[in-house]
């Protein structure tokens, strides 16, 4: 009601007091989406085949990569999406909400595969390079029966997909450190800490390859511990230090640098002494066991750089960053479209050679193309043919 209203109608002397309403929703931390968007785009160029580009990703200045970032904003995605639905509803609600969403990336792993293996196969037509199609199509003409079984089971991960079975894995985990919390508040890090530990220690993983046996690329087993670890500060479970505290700035930077030179092959290249340190030091599958190394120049990392926009976050959402939280708001179709467009650019990459003007127009059209694919997303979620008709639109006829 407007303050003309007020004025004209007649107040009672002793109002009755409102009912209680529903607090408002706090408005959602864009850090979240900014980081979640920045992932995204940064795993479109890692996963374009010959992009020049992957050279300069962070991922090349130290342990940690874009994938640690991606779980990490998703355990703090999910502790919004599904954490508030255990405390609210209760923990059968929350574990349906939680596995309605575990259905869904499931589907999108296998449409995300027939979309990949109908592009190996206009590929193959178009260009004659067979690389995708040996890659996806060959197992099932192969054997199509052992394939298309372990496709469906996620006893077959093709190479390229095997972020979004991990991540069900991880899904599937959250109920049960749900119910360990209820239990004592420190069971969740003991679960966490303890299937961590058996990957390495007796070897703990799934078969992603029928013919060979080998395991998942991501061993989710593994990776679940960064996954928690945003949950457990997403849900209020870890007390995270204060930003810009002058050791922790030091020691982090301390960190980071030291792993540039073990990470840059720039350096390593030149530097048998540096690799060797490398091998030694990160030692193991150290990204599918999730070294604890790359957990820890993750965590400094992060603490760097949201202490470096602490004082600017507001800021976040300009010219090109409201592009980026765009894509971190759509963060499953966003993820989906980098794949899809990624092994489309690599064809590009293929057929230019590397020519740095090519890749340079590449690159631009397929992180334009993601964050287009954002948007139209955005635009269908929020439904627009659900607004009230305005004056002067035409009537059905």
């Amino acid at each position: 009601m407007d303050s003309v209203s007020i004025l004209a109608e007649p107040q009672p002397a002793d109002p009755a007091p409102p009912l209680p309403g529903p607090l408002p929703k706090p408005p959602r931390d864009q850090r979240l989406d900014a980081f979640r968007g920045l992932g995204m785009l940064i795993i479109f160029m890692a996963h374009a085949p010959g992009n020049p580009w992957n050279n300069w990703i962070p991922a090349r200045f130290g342990f940690s990569s874009a994938t640690e970032l991606f779980v990490f904003c998703s355990g703090l995605a999910s502790a919004m999406a599904f954490g508030s639905t255990f405390v609210k509803q209760g923990w059968f609600l929350g574990t349906a909400r939680t596995l309605f969403r575990a259905w869904q990336v499931y589907w999108a792993h296998l449409g995300l595969f027939l979309a990949l293996a109908a592009l190996a196969v206009a590929v193959r037509n178009l260009t004659g390079s067979s690389a995708y199609f040996e890659e996806h199509i060959a197992p099932i003409a192969a054997d199509p029966a052992t394939a298309l079984l372990g496709l469906v089971t996620l006893r077959w991960l093709p190479g390229y997909l095997d972020i979004l079975p991990m991540y069900l894995v991880i899904l599937g985990l959250i109920p049960l450190m749900m119910l360990a919390r209820r239990q004592h508040s420190s069971l969740p890090f003991v679960l966490a800490g303890a299937l961590y530990l058996s990957v390495w220690l007796f070897d703990l993983m799934l078969v992603g390859n029928p013919w060979t046996g080998f395991g998942w690329f991501f061993n989710p087993f593994a990776w679940q511990l960064i996954f928690f670890l945003g949950f457990g500060i997403g849900m209020g479970w870890i007390v995270t230090p204060a930003l810009c505290q002058r050791p922790l700035l030091i020691a982090s930077a301390l960190f980071v640098l030291a792993s540039a030179p073990l990470s840059f092959w720039g350096i390593l290249n030149h530097a048998p002494a540096l690799a060797s340190l490398r091998e030694l030091v990160l030692f193991g599958q150290e990204k599918t066991d999730l070294n604890i190394l790359r957990i820890v120049h993750f965590a400094a990392t992060a603490y760097l750089v949201l202490s470096a926009v602490a004082h600017w976050r507001i800021r976040l959402d300009g010219p090109v960053g409201r592009h980026v939280i765009k894509v971190g708001q759509q963060s499953l179709a966003s993820f989906l479209l980098s794949l899809v467009v990624a092994r489309i650019a690599g064809v590009g990459f293929e057929m230019t050679g590397g020519d740095a003007t090519a890749a340079v127009l590449i690159n631009l059209t397929g992180l334009g193309l993601v964050v287009a694919g954002a948007h139209l997303v955005g635009w269908f979620r929020s439904a627009p043919w659900s607004a009230p008709r305005r004056a002067g639109n035409l009537t059905d006829q």
